[in-house]
């Protein structure tokens, strides 16, 4: 049963060799690794807003100086992000860069960052897309945290299913999004050219206001900035596109990067001649939309579009964490689980906890998308400050043909981005602050982690590894509850080893059963030793673990080895487990973790 639905749901299992066939195109790499950053112009510009109209209206008009500043940041990260695609072409983004050119550390900050802000992008998303859709249906604004975890759940589905069939069904809304933005600006900006929208809803520009401040404009540009995240997910993906891989992921990141500039200065512009204000209950764009085209069906288009890529831009982090994931696995800082490819060739397990983290943060933050995006633009900042550094270390070490203008590149990026990240700390650190503890936390793991496989590669290694003493026999001991075929089985397998050093243990709890069963032990089995230990306190596993201690410790001084071997029944059902003790499974468990002990199950599978 649990087969067909995962193959219902997952579908059949590919074959190795099919694994190229699951890179993609320029066309659906544009879509389900530029979902994040597209979509983020449905709420980058509000939060400008949201921290200019604490001033007052009058204020929002700074909006337009603070977008050319961002469009700015996006130039420079563009194009750094560029150079990185070609410098490292194998993938790995700012956790390569920082990793290779700063140290491991460093690395290993963006590289955790990194993971977080993946988490983040799906919670940010898919919170933000259910805001657009209870904008359009008030009545559902109750239900936001279980519409948000549906959509998560069906998207660890979708991806599941492969790189390419997730593509090929999240290309369409996209695209739609992106042609409904642009029919939205468009339509917005010819009613302005026209004099269709007043001049009394704004502001004029250079309006002098009162309690303006370096540190708010600051706030504002910081918060505008978080319509960047996502930027740097097409250099982590490179191994998902089709050759020539770097080449395809170049010319994607471009085509990006213009599609975003477009739009997120569509949106702003816009936002500044309607005289838009953000408000609690509806989105800004929602709020364009219907001061442009009313409540009609170019509305609800907008709004549906909207609401599907805010949600499906959760798939930039599906696509980037198991390759980021794969990184760290790789240099064994995080467990090599993340390195096992699916039935349908993806990196499932990185997928799985993706999903689950996200579903997480969704319900611990109750899908409130302004409480996430602080922590959200952080998260990526932060790499994007080590990756334009690290970019700036390598053109200084390895001064190649026409390095200057790169580093002039990096420098600028890395500037710029250090601003941003020191900005959100200053002036959001009551909802940032956590940054500082679990990105430490972070670290400490994987180091800890790292020490583990090398310490255990070490142990395993013929060459390093303690030598291993040589066995002059074997003591087998066969825990036994009573006389039956469960354990004649077990008898005869042991019997097959080494007849000779066997010893059955037998754990009473009354004086008559010991007697009881030694009478009938004699007569069943005379030529194997039998004993019976009694149990004052009820209790199978301590007397028994105390006698295999006792037979271990004189064993080792002779070089023999002690052998556990457990008689097991298997129920025809498996529900009908729950029927029964599992007393051989609690005695496996408390000897799995003795030294010299080897365990060995001898099933016996009941028929009926």
């Amino acid at each position: 049963m649990l087969s067909f639905i995962k193959r219902f749901l997952i579908g059949r299992p590919l074959k190795t060799h099919e694994l190229g066939e699951q890179r993609i195109n320029k066309t659906k790499a544009l879509a389900i690794l530029s979902s994040d950053a597209l979509s983020s112009v449905a709420y980058g510009p509000e939060q400008i807003l949201i921290v200019l109209v604490s001033i007052g209206a009058a204020a929002l008009w700074y909006s337009i100086p603070i977008a050319v500043g961002v469009l700015i940041l996006l130039t420079a990260l563009i194009l750094s992000y560029r150079q990185i695609i070609y410098a490292y072409p194998h993938g790995g983004g700012a956790y390569v860069v920082s990793k290779s050119n700063l140290g491991v550390n460093p690395g290993l900050v963006a590289g955790g960052s990194l993971l977080v802000d993946y988490i983040l992008t799906v919670a940010v998303s898919v919170s933000a897309g259910t805001d657009a859709i209870t904008s359009a249906f008030p009545n559902l604004h109750g239900h936001n945290v279980a519409i948000a975890v549906t959509f998560v759940l069906f998207l660890t589905i979708l991806n599941l299913r492969g790189v390419t069939e997730s593509a090929s069904i999240l290309a369409y809304p996209v695209y739609l999004f992106v042609l409904a933005l642009f029919i939205l600006i468009g339509v917005g900006l010819w009613h302005v050219l026209t004099g269709d929208v007043s001049a009394n809803l704004h502001s004029h520009i250079g309006t002098p206001v009162a309690g303006v401040s370096l540190i708010i404009l600051l706030r504002a540009f910081a918060s505008g900035s978080s319509a960047l995240t996502g930027v740097e997910a097409i250099s982590n993906a490179i191994p998902n596109f089709k050759e020539p891989a770097p080449v395809n992921a170049a010319k994607t990141l471009m085509a990006m990067g213009i599609l975003l500039a477009v739009l997120f200065s569509g949106i702003v512009t816009l936002a500044y001649f309607y005289g838009i204000a953000p408000r609690a209950e509806v989105t800004v764009v929602s709020q364009i939309a219907e001061g442009v085209f009313g409540r009609n069906y170019m509305y609800f288009f907008i709004q549906g579009t909207t609401a599907l890529i805010l949600i499906l831009a959760a798939n930039t982090g599906y696509s980037a964490f198991p390759l980021l994931a794969v990184n760290l696995a790789k240099d064994k800082f995080i467990p090599r689980m993340f390195l096992i490819r699916g039935d349908r060739l993806g990196y499932s397990n990185g997928i799985i906890i993706l999903g689950l983290a996200s579903i997480l943060l969704i319900a611990a933050f109750q899908a409130k998308t302004e409480h996430l995006i602080p922590l959200y633009a952080v998260g990526v900042f932060v790499p994007f400050t080590l990756s334009q550094s690290g970019m700036m270390v390598k053109w200084l070490r390895e001064k190649p043909a026409g390095w200057l203008p790169k580093f002039i590149i990096n420098t600028t990026g890395a500037l710029i981005s250090f601003t941003v990240t020191m900005i959100f700390f200053i002036t959001k650190f009551p909802q940032v602050w956590p940054v500082l503890i679990f990105l430490p936390l972070i670290i400490m793991l994987f180091h800890r982690i790292r020490r583990h496989y090398e310490a255990v590669g070490d142990q395993l290694s013929i060459t390093t590894g303690e030598p291993v003493m040589p066995i002059e026999g074997n003591v087998m001991i066969v825990p036994v509850a009573g006389i039956t075929h469960v354990v004649e089985n077990t008898m005869n397998y042991a019997k097959s080893l080494s007849p000779d050093q066997i010893i059955a243990v037998y754990v009473a709890f009354e004086r008559e059963d010991e007697q009881k069963f030694e009478e009938k032990w004699k007569k069943w089995q005379p030529n194997i030793r039998l004993v019976t230990l009694h149990s004052h306190y009820r209790s199978i596993i301590h007397p028994l673990t105390k006698f295999i201690d006792t037979v271990e410790k004189k064993a080792s001084e002779a070089n023999y080895q002690v052998t556990v071997i457990i008689p097991q029944f298997i129920p025809k059902n498996n529900w009908e487990n729950i029927l029964h003790n599992q007393s051989s499974l609690l005695i496996r468990a408390y000897l799995l973790y003795r030294r010299n002990v080897i365990i060995t199950t001898v099933p016996y599978h009941l028929r009926k």
